[in-house]
């Protein structure tokens, strides 16, 4: 018999105390990321500035997370492994583009990390408006970590095409010294439906449901927006991109999962917490808004493994590039990114 999605990741996605190599996780959230890594044998450290999401981390996985807003100064041990999704600062068109000496931002951070610990391969992910809104600033980054002597690749990857029942696409940037591979796209998509099972057709106690009004201001909504594809899940394609805002936000943009009745009601922690595939044994800390957020913000943790059962791969290989080889390696961005 065929495992479900329930089943696998709930089998697939344990942490594996192996002794592995040493992965600091910064700007760590609830652990989506992390628990990838962990799955995968690494032993983690995370990093996190918020007191909910850094609790989540702790109850969940084996890694220790310390509670802290990270500088560039922070005294960090030495690691094989840096990851993290540093916080990107939105800049304004209007001359304010200070990039990486505007000390709100998260990659400073990062770099400096890589900078002082000079890891064997390190790995960020961020959200694809990085890539349009401000290139310059990502090529800004690319250079700096250039310089630092690493083959640097980045590739536009869907979560959908590596298993996760939801179409989220983010930049993931690797910097390595070898033959780093990225995952392969996987031949069939799970559907939202395939994800969540009977979860779909549940209404457990507190389950939210939309008002006769409610219901008519999202009609008005949709028209208005031109909306092409209703907010409703449909069980019978991937969800799309899960996110603190759908998840609890107004009702215009809320998902929701229609039941054969013909009501509807709000996404279940549960089921957004499934369609990024994190496990149902995995628990959230803090109140509703917060959880939600750690959901919405959340790496997807079946596509962090994929990427984790990579870097493992490079690791193990004793292939490496000597430092005239790395300069040769290095690749135009805009080549990169789709292929």
């Amino acid at each position: 018999m065929a495992q479900s999605f329930a089943q696998r990741i709930n089998t697939l996605l344990q942490p594996k105390p192996d002794g592995g190599p040493l992965v600091l996780d910064l700007f760590a959230g609830c652990g989506g990321l992390a628990l990838g890594f962990e799955a995968n044998g690494f032993r983690t450290l995370g990093f996190e500035m918020d007191t909910d999401a850094a609790a989540t981390y702790g109850k969940n996985l084996q890694g220790h997370c310390e509670q802290v807003r990270l500088t560039v100064d922070t005294p960090l041990p030495a690691a094989n492994v840096i990851i993290g999704g540093p916080p990107c600062q939105p800049f304004s068109v209007g001359g304010h583009q200070l990039g990486l000496h505007d000390a709100r931002d998260g990659f400073p951070i990062f770099i400096s990390a890589v900078k002082r610990l000079d890891p064997d391969v390190w790995m960020f992910e961020n959200v694809r408006g990085l890539f349009y809104q401000n290139r310059w600033y990502l090529d800004e980054i690319i250079h700096v970590l250039e310089s630092l002597n690493y083959v640097v690749e980045m590739r536009l990857l869907n979560a959908v095409q590596h298993g996760v029942p939801q179409n989220r696409e983010r930049i993931v940037v690797v910097g390595h010294r070898g033959e780093f591979k990225y995952p392969e796209k996987k031949p069939k998509p799970v559907t939202a439906g395939e994800a969540l099972g009977e979860l779909a057709y549940s209404c457990p106690p507190g389950s939210k449901f939309l008002t006769p009004s409610m219901d008519t201001y999202v009609a008005k909504y949709e028209k208005a927006s031109k909306c092409i594809n209703p907010r409703d899940l449909n069980l019978e394609r991937p969800a799309r991109t899960i996110t603190c805002r759908n998840l609890a936000g107004a009702t215009g943009d809320m998902m929701r999962v229609r039941q054969e009745d013909g009501r509807r009601r709000r996404l279940l922690e549960r089921e957004g917490a499934r369609l990024q595939s994190f496990p149902d044994w995995f628990e959230f800390v803090g109140n509703e808004g917060s959880r939600f957020d750690q959901i919405g913000n959340a790496v997807p943790p079946l596509m962090a493994f994929e990427l984790a059962t990579r870097i493992r791969a490079y690791l193990d290989s004793d292939f490496r590039l000597s430092k005239d080889e790395i300069a040769g390696r290095r690749t135009p961005i805009q080549s990169a990114l789709f292929v």
